[in-house]
């Protein structure tokens, strides 16, 4: 689907070539950010990464908006053109199912969406279920929110390869990048090579915004984490938020770190183990 209807009145056309997005040295890295959930603190501090701020492309798998701060955390990322590759998560197009009239049963979801732009209503309504990049030694890479089928469906590091092969069918790409679980993660599934670069707004597991680092040239995948003071971070999300829940938010989501172990049984239940 091509990205020259997002916001091209305002930002021009976002839809760069492989070429136009190379580096001069001919390679291309590519930094995978996910899961970001509004958290403007964790993107600036992994936005401020020199790995990031070197990147070729910067590709937002999902779930980029739901959250305390949804407004300034689009900006950021609307704010480095035409280097973002963007990719709808479910929590993503929650947002403008809310806007539309449908309730969210999440109240920071909700919220989120009452205070969205109408221009940025039209950027997340208007956003692809995957890119594909033909990324040197990773070959062709396709990037989705949550499975190639689903924006919402639940894929684990410890998924047998059956359920691998059922949810990947179809699906020629050689690597397939993915988010949606906020767990970290590299694996490989019958010779595709998958991977997961958590969470940088709402990690289970490990503190810290998590994200990740393809090159092409080298087909090394690196998973990486920035450290972050929660303190400092629940403090200004409490201070310019402005959602009516968000110390209660901050003490679940933030200077709290949900244990990768539960939220491994709890979503083991999506494919009845």
């Amino acid at each position: 689907m091509p990205r020259c209807h997002l916001l091209d009145h305002r930002f021009g056309c976002h839809g760069p070539t492989l070429a136009s997005l190379m580096g001069k040295s001919g390679r291309m890295r590519i930094a995978v950010l996910s899961d970001i959930h509004g958290v403007l603190p964790a993107l600036e501090a992994v936005l401020g990464e020199p790995e990031v701020a070197g990147a070729d492309v910067i590709v937002l798998t999902g779930d980029v908006a739901a959250g305390p701060m949804p407004v300034q955390t689009l900006d950021v990322l609307i704010s480095l053109g035409e280097r973002a590759l963007w990719v709808n998560g479910n929590a993503d197009r929650e947002l403008v199912e809310a806007v539309r009239g449908k309730a969210s049963p999440y109240p920071v979801s909700q919220w989120a969406a009452e205070q969205l732009r109408d221009d940025q209503v039209e950027l997340l309504a208007g956003l692809p279920d995957r890119q594909v990049v033909e990324l040197g030694r990773l070959g062709t890479t396709l990037f989705v929110h949550a499975t190639p089928r689903s924006d919402e469906e639940m894929i684990l590091v410890d998924s047998s390869l059956e359920r691998w092969a059922e949810v990947l069918a179809g699906e020629s790409a050689g690597t397939v990048v993915l988010g949606n679980t906020h767990m970290p993660f590299v694996r490989l599934a019958d010779r595709v090579l998958v991977v997961n670069p958590g969470s940088v707004g709402m990690p289970y597991g490990r503190s810290g915004a998590h994200w990740a680092l393809l090159d092409g040239d080298t087909g090394a995948v690196t998973l990486r984490r920035t450290p972050l003071d929660a303190a400092l971070v629940g403090e200004r999300l409490v201070r310019e938020s402005g959602f009516g829940g968000i110390e209660e938010w901050v003490a679940d989501y933030v200077t709290n770190v949900h244990s990768d172990a539960e939220a491994l049984r709890v979503f083991a239940k999506a494919e009845n183990r």
